[in-house]
This record gives C-alpha cells, sequence and structure tokens, in this order.
C-alpha cells in the first residue's frame, strides 16, 4: 500500500496523518517507535518490555528445555535441604 499525504502544522510543531486503515493495516494505536533510518522514517509499534516471553518460555518447557544447566555442578545448602518448598 503506497498513500501520498502532506507534512501539516500542528500547533509547533509539524505531523502526517495516519488514515485509519493504514493505522489498522499497521497494527498502530497510541504509543510508537519512531526510527530514522537511510533517510526515512519508520513507524512501528511499541513492543513492550519482555512481550512474547511467556509464550516462549512454554514452548521451551514443551521442548525440555528449561532445565538448569549447572543444576549438578552446585552443592545443595542447608537452605536447599531443609527449607526450600516448591
Amino acid at each position: 500500500m503506497v498513500l501520498k499525504t502532506n507534512i501539516i502544522r500542528i500547533g509547533n510543531s509539524k505531523g502526517v496523518r495516519i488514515p485509519k486503515l493504514v493505522l489498522e493495516a499497521c497494527k498502530l494505536k497510541g504509543a510508537v517507535n519512531l526510527e530514522v533510518k537511510n533517510g526515512s522514517l519508520i513507524i512501528s509499534p511499541l513492543r513492550r518490555p519482555r512481550q512474547g516471553w511467556a509464550e516462549a518460555f512454554r514452548r521451551m518447557a514443551a521442548a525440555g528445555d528449561d532445565k538448569l544447566l549447572d543444576a549438578d555442578s552446585l552443592p545443595a545448602t542447608d537452605f536447599d535441604k531443609n527449607e526450600w518448598k516448591w
């Protein structure tokens, strides 16, 4: 999709009106990221920190990839033996 639009005055700044159809197609709402790359402006959805981690952890657990790598090399402490409960 290629659209032509004009840069307009918004208060003391300038901006671009983004049509609703474009906002919906790009899933843009609320805060966004602005990136300047090779002379172009890139507007992308704002990613939340740790977005997608829960699903990645579920896949790791299903594949058995969520085990401690050094569990056998660590000696159990008194806390581990007597106090820790799952």
